[in-house]
């Protein structure tokens, strides 16, 4: 690169030099270019250092420039500089009016930033800079402007004229026609949307429950038109359990979700026009898993709730993401949870978190919940942000308890409408309703990297004392700084000799320890035998934890533990310990032999007909292969692929009859619904199907194609597809594949689960197969969905084959991304993750993965997202 991108510091904030109090647009879209004409009304800012500064707008250098004026005046080229992304104007006066016209192409723009084609849309995704590919403008979170909007098309072809707020006016003439668009609330840049398109949309009325009429609308491409009626339930839920555990309603007349199929992200909050990856947000039986069901719900009410937690009270910078991002991920997993299972969403929650935000905060690009610094801020949507974030507001949560916990975010709310604000004003909130002093807490966010807990006990039987012993482990990271010890809630359980609780402080089960030193002990009195210690309970901070079960109690805590995430999780250690004896083995040549503790563990939860199944189904999945690549010194694949398949195998073979008989009992008795019983009821009966059909016994394949035949919905059917596809039956894998194709082609999402499906095949030629399908009509490099489905899930599910020590999987990531940089940099920088991890492999891998790093590096001009990852994965 001719030029090195530089960083950008938190420390460096200054306040905007000026403000935009409103904000005109009018958009004239057209085939071969769009002009956009743009009215700032502007001020100095009053709080901004007294001497003049020059008026500083962003742009990206695609824009052209047709028009600048000031108060009607039109600027000479000399009256301004502009130099990469910032057009300087060196003397404004104390208020003005800035008119700007620019043409902008949309047809041309891959990077699906600012405004771009979706297949014949229009549509606009602005979150976090792309604002700047449209007009000039501050386009900063802490510029905050009423907008008016008016969108220009030809009729036929764009129907449809959507944008943030109500609207407000509307027209046409000699074919072509316009709506006005009025958002009355305050927002940045980055929250703008625009829609035009040939669209239908279902709607439903909605009162507040101060009684207000709000028309809700989603909109599809009209094939979709039926796939929208879950998206909306959704919806209309999430509204009212925001008005009921928060007290938030929603504030305008209408609100909107609109369905692309090209799309970065999973979603867009903009206000009043949430734009969605359809991925998100059709549902049907016949084309929707019951995981996409609930995936769509709770991304549905996550774009939802950021109407508050992110919207009406918004982050100052980009460092604060986490502001809006974590507050709103903890709103939807409560959501979700009070909605579905507790328990299950938890487990669920907290494995993504062990086995991919944990990497993340181990690799090159870890960093804190509210980073230092950063060169391209698409490179912060992250994990870290987001899920870790979630976790910090949980702790929250736990450490001041729920009816304080709503206090402190209606202060929160209340005190910051309208603003720009920080992860401390958050968190000074929490402290002005308790009284606590949380200044030590504010190091979750400063602070980067994964503590570790490692706890010891002691117990005398003459004084009937019973003590723990904890000690914080702090990480070390890329950036080298000091780790203190943190504020962290460990939740704690004692279990008596026949697995009942212990009733602690005031009758409790559960206690809440506090963890404020690097070393502390805690003692419990009048425990009358000595008790097996359930901690963590609920996975109460995002913490690896280190004690010393043995086996016996790891079964023990498996059978009668009450907190159900701890029961799994006891199941999970076990498998983990004896998947990694067996791995050593393996290494060593050993033969492979199961621990009958195991067996009998999984035997006793398959046989209790008193749990939920879905709780069933947790328990009895292994730990994932990501997962033991996460807990290893030095990544074998090998070994691993070897003892989770053995594991796998043995287990079905010892189980084979109990788990024929659950398999059969599960089967549907009524017609598909995605509601949490029956969702419970098929995530065990296709676990069932899956150990069956690890023991490759022709009887159990005609058992699964029986399902792949027989089920009137796309959970059973793609569980039966996968399982097939990956067993060992090549014929009938073919066959399923070809008729699964035949019967979906035209359905797009489900068209992705097919390429996705066939990415994490881990039977040998995989990486040929891949790329055979990437000549697929099916596949299309630049829609970002189809991206993730076979690129994505090649590198980061299919271990065995994309760590292949040939390198090949290596040198065919690199050349993916090198493809992407220039076409769609954001998606690049996020392919790159397989590589940036080569440090956990063996060295013959490390170098294979380094060389293709150092590839990327001087394959020409990178994007700063690129760029960003590959130098900080070298450093």
């Amino acid at each position: 690169m001719a030029e090195q991108p530089q960083a950008i510091y938190l420390k460096d904030y200054q306040v905007p030099a000026y403000l935009v109090d409103a904000t005109t647009l009018r958009f004239e879209l057209a085939d071969d270019q769009t002009r956009v004409r743009s009215t700032l009304t502007m001020r100095r800012n009053p709080d901004a250092p007294s001497a003049p500064a020059p008026l500083e707008l962003h742009g990206h250098e695609s824009l052209e420039l047709c028009r600048l004026a000031i108060d009607g005046q039109d600027l000479a080229a000399t009256d301004y500089q502009r130099e990469g992304e910032l057009l300087s104007i060196a003397e404004v006066p104390a208020s003005f009016v800035l008119e700007c016209t620019t043409r902008i192409h949309p047809q041309t723009n891959t990077a699906l930033e600012g405004l771009y084609l979706s297949g014949g849309m229009y549509c606009t995704q602005c979150e976090a800079e792309g604002f700047r590919r449209i007009t000039f403008y501050m386009d900063r979170p802490d510029v905050m402007s009423v907008f008016t909007t008016t969108v220009e098309a030809d009729k036929a072809r764009f129907p449809v004229l959507l944008s943030n707020g109500n609207p407000v006016d509307s027209g046409e003439q000699g074919g072509r026609h316009w709506v006005t668009w009025e958002d009355p609330f305050p927002k940045p840049a980055y929250l703008f949307a625009l829609v035009a398109g040939d669209l239908q949309h279902i709607e439903r009325p909605y009162k507040t429950a101060s009684g207000r009429e709000v028309a809700l609308r989603i909109f599809a491409e009209p094939k979709d038109l039926d796939k929208l009626d879950h998206a909306m339930d959704s919806l209309v839920n999430a509204m009212r359990w925001d008005e009921d555990v928060y007290g938030r309603e929603y504030d305008l007349d209408i609100y909107m979700i609109v369905a692309v199929d090209f799309f970065n992200m999973g979603a867009m909050e903009n206000k009043g026009l949430n734009i969605f990856n359809t991925s998100c947000v059709l549902a049907s039986p016949q084309t929707t898993t019951d995981a996409a069901y609930q995936r769509v719900e709770g991304v549905v009410a996550h774009e939802y709730f950021h109407n508050w937690s992110g919207n009406r009270v918004t982050c100052r910078d980009w460092f604060q993401l986490s502001l809006k991002e974590g507050f709103t991920v903890f709103r939807d997993a409560e959501f979700s949870a009070d909605i579905n299972s507790r328990t299950v969403k938890r487990i669920e929650d907290v494995t993504l978190l062990r086995t991919a935000q944990f990497a993340e905060d181990a690799g090159p690009m870890a960093h804190p919940v509210r980073p230092a610094s950063y060169i391209e801020i698409s490179n912060f949507y992250t994990l870290t942000v987001y899920e870790k974030g979630a976790e910090v507001v949980r702790m929250l949560h736990t450490l001041l308890g729920p009816e304080l916990f709503r206090q402190g975010s209606d202060l929160y709310f209340e005190r910051h409408d309208g603003q720009a604000v920080t992860t401390d004003d958050f968190v000074c909130a929490m402290e002005a309703v308790s009284g606590r002093d949380l200044t030590q807490f504010r190091r979750w966010y400063s602070q980067a990297g994964t503590p570790t807990l490692r706890v010891t006990d002691d117990y005398d039987a003459a004084t009937q004392r019973y003590r723990l012993h904890v000690e914080q482990l702090l990480p070390q990271t890329p950036d080298k700084l000091e780790k203190l010890p943190l504020h962290i809630p460990l939740s704690v359980g004692l279990l008596d000799e026949r697995g009942a609780d212990t009733e602690l402080d005031g009758g409790a089960t559960t206690v809440v320890l506090e963890l404020t030193e690097q070393r502390q002990s805690f003692a419990f009195e009048g425990i009358k035998a000595r008790p097996v210690p359930s901690l963590l309970r609920g996975f109460s901070a995002p913490v690896r934890l280190q004690y010393a079960y043995s086996r016996d109690a790891l079964v023990f805590l498996m059978r009668h533990d009450s907190d159900g995430f701890n029961r799994w999780d006891a199941g999970q250690q076990l498998a983990v310990e004896i998947m990694q004896g067996l791995m050593a083995d393996y290494r060593q040549g050993r033969a492979l032999q199961l621990d009958q503790a195991l067996v009998d563990a999984y035997a006793a939860v398959l046989d209790d007909e008193t749990l939920d199944p879905a709780m069933v189904a947790k328990v009895l999945s292994l730990p994932s292969e990501a997962y033991l690549s996460e807990l290893s010194e030095c990544i074998d694949v090998d070994a691993i692929h070897a003892a989770r398949n053995f594991v796998r195998a043995e287990l079905a073979r010892a189980l084979e009859p109990a788990l024929l008989r659950r398999y059969e009992a599960l089967a549907p008795r009524c017609d598909y619904a995605p509601s949490a019983d029956q969702v419970a009821q098929r995530s065990l009966r296709n676990l069932c199907l899956s150990y069956l059909m690890a023991l490759e016994a022709p009887a159990h394949l005609v058992r699964a194609r029986a399902q792949y035949d027989g089920c009137d919905n796309m959970t059973e059917r793609q569980a039966a597809l996968s399982l097939i596809a990956h067993s060992g039956f090549e014929v009938d894998a073919a066959a399923v594949l070809e008729d699964f194709y035949q019967r979906y082609e035209n359905e797009t999402l489900v068209v992705n689960q097919w390429l996705a499906v066939q990415a994490c095949d881990p039977k040998p030629g995989a990486l040929a197969r891949i790329q055979a399908l990437m000549e697929h009509a099916a596949f299309d490099l630049r829609n970002p969905n189809k991206v993730r489905s076979l690129i994505s899930t090649f590198c980061a599910m299919n271990a065995v084959n994309f760590h292949d020590a040939s390198g090949a999987g290596y040198a065919f990531l690199a050349d993916r991304i090198i493809e992407m940089n220039r076409l769609n940099p954001q998606v690049a920088s996020r392919l790159l993750t397989p590589l940036t991890r080569w440090r956990k492999y063996d060295e013959a891998r490390q170098a294979l993965m380094q060389a293709q790093l150092r590839r990327i590096q001087g394959s020409g001009e990178l994007s700063r997202d690129v760029y960003e990852v590959v130098s900080k994965s070298l450093n």
